[in-house]
């Protein structure tokens, strides 16, 4: 049964779960841990070596995995004029590459607020685009989106640092999501959106675990982390 609470990615995944296994049995076969098959569920951002584990635990690939969510027929699987005359497809032709997302240059900027605060406070230069990178399909109708490399370790387990993650300004937020808070300048938050009204929003980081709160007046933009790169 497909919940509204769970990602795409992870609805996906349940195409490739062994039929003997419930999906947390399916976790513990792969070695996947419970806090990242929990992030996996909600917010649908798994490193490469999660899919491998859990696809490999299930007899598949992450080639076939893929081939799956474009729609294209994974390797092996015949040619397109294969079939009878007048045979319905069960797959369609790839679209257009999409255009890449720019790498922006990130670093660490110090802490946020009052000296030994322990929140993580980071500098984006829009100006500097360090690279292109592959742009998710889900993010193909938004033109301003870009992507980060994740610096710190203020937002692990959820976010290892040096993992890259695509940012859409465009996407709606909601309470829950990881989020970039542009401030003044090329200062910024990436942290989870935990409350939001008019005149503050409230924030979470993992490590160490802490709430605050930003002044609305203090806030440029609230963007939307549409999940890791891999």
């Amino acid at each position: 049964m497909v919940r509204s609470g769970e990602s795409q990615i992870y609805r996906d995944l349940m195409r490739f779960k062994p039929d003997e296994l419930t999906p947390n049995g399916w976790a513990v076969k792969a070695g996947v841990s419970r806090t990242v098959w929990a992030d996996m569920r909600r917010h649908g951002n798994p490193s490469r070596r999660t899919l491998e584990k859990l696809l490999s635990a299930a007899g598949s690939t992450l080639a076939e995995f893929e081939a799956l969510r474009i729609g294209a027929p994974p390797a092996g699987s015949g040619n397109a004029s294969e079939g009878a005359v007048g045979e319905a497809r069960n797959w369609r032709w790839r679209p257009a590459p999409l255009p890449p997302l720019p790498l922006l240059a990130t670093s660490m900027a110090g802490e946020w607020g009052e000296a030994g605060s322990g929140i993580e406070l980071l500098a984006i230069d829009p100006r500097e685009v360090l690279e292109r990178v592959a742009r998710p399909e889900s993010l193909a109708s938004d033109p301003d989106a870009y992507a980060l490399t994740v610096v710190g370790d203020s937002m692990w387990p959820r976010f290892r640092p040096g993992r890259r993650i695509a940012v859409s300004p465009r996407s709606p937020v909601s309470i829950g999501d990881d989020v970039v808070v542009r401030l003044e300048g090329a200062a910024a938050l990436l942290k989870e959106l935990v409350k939001r009204t008019g005149a503050w929003i409230e924030l979470r980081q993992f490590n160490p675990d802490l709430t605050f709160r930003v002044d609305s007046a203090d806030v440029e933009a609230v963007h939307k982390v549409a999940g890791e790169l891999f």
